[in-house]
């Protein structure tokens, strides 16, 4: 299953830059992950500095 970036995202990028296959960009008001490049390995969760980012 896809990660998913929840409310309370800090808009830092820090994500997108961790993320191995790119499936993270900036969205309207917070970055999002698109779920069909997301391969759920979870790097993401991991370096987000406001803790806002799960498995959806």
């Amino acid at each position: 299953m896809a990660f998913v970036i929840n409310d309370g995202c800090l808009q830092c990028g820090a994500c997108a830059g961790q993320c191995p296959v790119g499936a993270i960009s900036e969205g309207d008001g917070k970055y999002e992950i698109d779920p069909d490049k997301c391969i759920s390995c979870g790097a993401c969760a991991g370096i987000c500095p406001a803790g806002v980012i799960s498995e959806g």
